[in-house]
């Protein structure tokens, strides 16, 4: 398993994967270090990357609606948010990830490795924004601009054409959506095991009307599970109906 002072030693590789030159490092360091790790090797005094996946976050929905309010002034507020949820999904940023094999980077406890957690979309996605947030804090909002665009061209330009596969909460909005404007809330109603290791079970329900509930090892993930067992639910009633 990989340390934290061979993760350090590789950082140049990583700053070349990535295409960009860290004025601090340890801002790369921060951002790849998983919850599991930091939990599960406390002698290292180590935090994890989730305050910078916070950060990220943020930024990755400030600049998508940026760009897409300067280039596209035709473009209706729920249309500009449609497209943005399309280019800045769970699993757009895995893809993206995926592409940078950022999975291989991640300091992880043992146990999340061995359960495939370096493959697993949420944690590729959290980890980009966290890759995203440490560029922010070194090298401000115009670098970590620059990287988030050039990374993510290729999801943005998809996401305009339609060529691309929308996540389940997306698709269970665009359904719902169809004879009007509706609330739609996602809402944790459990959570169970260790920091590092927790599941949440999350409902999501609309106009307060429960559809179905899903899990995962993020509420992210717990969210997008929810979603596809409330589009499948509703597909298997459509099909009675007929």
């Amino acid at each position: 398993m990989k340390s934290p002072e061979d993760l350090r030693r590789d950082l140049v590789r990583f700053e070349t994967e990535i295409g960009y030159g860290y004025g601090n490092r340890e801002h790369a360091f921060q951002a790849l270090v998983h919850s599991s790790y930091a939990n599960e090797n406390t002698q290292y005094g180590l935090g994890s990357n989730e305050r910078l996946e916070f950060m990220g976050d943020a930024l990755l929905d400030f600049i998508f609606s940026v760009r897409l309010y300067q280039e596209h002034p035709g473009c209706s507020e729920g249309e500009m948010s449609r497209l943005r949820s399309l280019i800045v999904c769970e699993s757009s940023l895995a893809h993206v990830a995926e592409s940078l094999g950022l999975g291989a980077w991640l300091l992880m406890g043992r146990g999340e490795d061995q359960n495939g957690g370096r493959n697993r979309p949420s944690i590729l996605a959290d980890a980009l924004e966290a890759v995203f947030g440490g560029i922010f804090l070194d090298g401000g909002m115009q670098a970590a601009s620059e990287v988030i665009l050039r990374l993510m061209e290729g999801r943005y330009r998809a996401a305009l054409s339609g060529d691309t596969n929308a996540d389940s909460k997306t698709h269970l909005q665009e359904e719902l959506q169809q004879g009007g404007t509706v609330r739609i809330a996602y809402k944790v109603v459990d959570s169970s095991g260790p920091d590092h290791a927790r599941t949440f079970r999350v409902e999501v329900s609309c106009d307060g009307r429960s559809l179905g509930t899903g899990i995962g090892k993020s509420k992210k993930e717990a969210e997008q599970d929810a979603a596809k067992n409330a589009l499948e639910a509703m597909r298997r009633l459509q099909g009675k109906d007929a």
